[in-house]
């Protein structure tokens, strides 16, 4: 399968993005053919602004989690032929479309179902304590993963067509769904690529709750030991 502007979907998980999206889906329909935004239940006009930018929009009537959009929209795309991958990016401006290829080259060079963006190859413009969280939350999922990954927290991400059912029956909705991707897909025997990417931040709002999401990843993280122990 290779990796191109004809064989790729773009995916945009968003959660009342309204403000930049119009502007961000026109740079990424630059890049890709296909473009697919997954409106989680917001209350603003997000899914009208998908609509006047000529992109199809699927939206949940109330708000499930960005996993749960992501997974809305790998059913969707899944069912369609020509897709042999699908390019996550937020709707919030932090992904540059512009870097879309630098994927295409990755998947095409590296033969891994899953590639990966990196900030950690330039992380001087990146907070401390955000720097300092996904140094510690890598180090740990690297370890359940079998495999070093340098990024986990970074939703720029593109996956390879066949492991998108294994990715669909995953039951975790929220945020802690993009972490058990990177563990299922090694456990199904897959490689995790990586390409470095920009780090950019400007007046999105993170949507991360920092106690309820830190719990959630604590519990998963416990539950992934549970399961390596019962290994035979």
């Amino acid at each position: 399968m290779l990796a191109s502007r004809a064989s790729v979907a773009a995916l945009l998980p968003c959660y009342s993005e309204e403000k930049h999206l119009r502007t961000l889906l026109a740079r990424v329909q630059a890049e890709v053919d296909t473009v697919l935004v997954v409106d989680d239940g917001s209350p603003d006009n997000t899914a009208q602004e998908a609509q006047k930018a000529g992109v199809e929009c699927l939206k949940h009537l109330t708000n499930q989690g960005k996993g749960a959009a992501i997974k809305t929209g790998l059913r969707a795309l899944q069912e369609r032929s020509g897709i042999d991958y699908v390019l996550i990016l937020d709707g919030d401006g932090q992904h540059l479309p512009e870097e879309i290829p630098r994927f295409f080259d990755a998947a095409n060079q590296q033969s891994a179902p899953l590639i990966l963006g990196t900030r950690m190859s330039d992380t001087r413009t990146m907070p401390w304590l955000r720097r300092l969280t996904n140094q510690t939350m890598s180090s740990q999922i690297s370890r359940v993963c079998g495999q070093k990954i340098s990024d986990t927290q970074c939703g720029f991400r593109m996956i390879r067509r066949d492991f998108f059912q294994g990715l669909i029956a995953i039951e975790t909705n929220q945020f802690d769904y993009e972490t058990e991707m990177l563990v299922v897909i090694s456990r199904l025997g897959g490689k995790v690529g990586t390409v470095p990417i920009s780090t950019v931040y400007g007046d999105e709002v993170s949507k991360i709750h920092p106690v309820r999401d830190t719990m959630r990843f604590l519990q998963m993280m416990a539950r992934f030991r549970r399961e390596a122990k019962s290994q035979p």
